[in-house]
């Protein structure tokens, strides 16, 4: 499975932007996916995941009640939706699958090449 992520751009705090990311490939539904951020001069950090189904989710600390993930299978693609952004948010966004719902990196088995988010203050 291939993934190409879209979406990033420059916003300005406190504004919203959807991040979408694409698979190519017939089993896109049998993997969970996930979204990891990478900001300058920091290490890579999960952001958020959603099951195979879409039925179950899970986000790291700092983004719940601001990010939501979905996937539409029938389009083989998961969404970021990123509202009240702030500075720190500014990062490379990375979409990833897994066979797990899980936030560590190492279960993760392929990645697409991420797209820049900048928001201003």
């Amino acid at each position: 499975v291939q993934l190409q992520a879209s979406g990033g751009g420059l916003v300005q705090a406190g504004g919203s932007l959807r991040l979408s990311c694409v698979a190519s490939g017939r089993t896109f539904s049998l993997y969970a996916l996930g979204w990891f951020r990478q900001a300058p001069g920091k290490e890579r950090e999960f952001v958020a995941a959603i099951s195979r189904s879409g039925g179950t989710t899970t986000y790291a600390e700092s983004m719940k009640g601001r990010f939501t993930i979905s996937r539409d299978n029938a389009k083989n693609t998961v969404y970021l939706q990123m509202n009240s952004l702030k500075p720190e948010d500014t990062a490379v966004y990375y979409c990833a699958g897994s066979p797990f719902l899980r936030s560590t990196m190492d279960v993760y088995d392929f990645w697409g090449p991420g797209t820049l988010v900048t928001v201003s203050s």
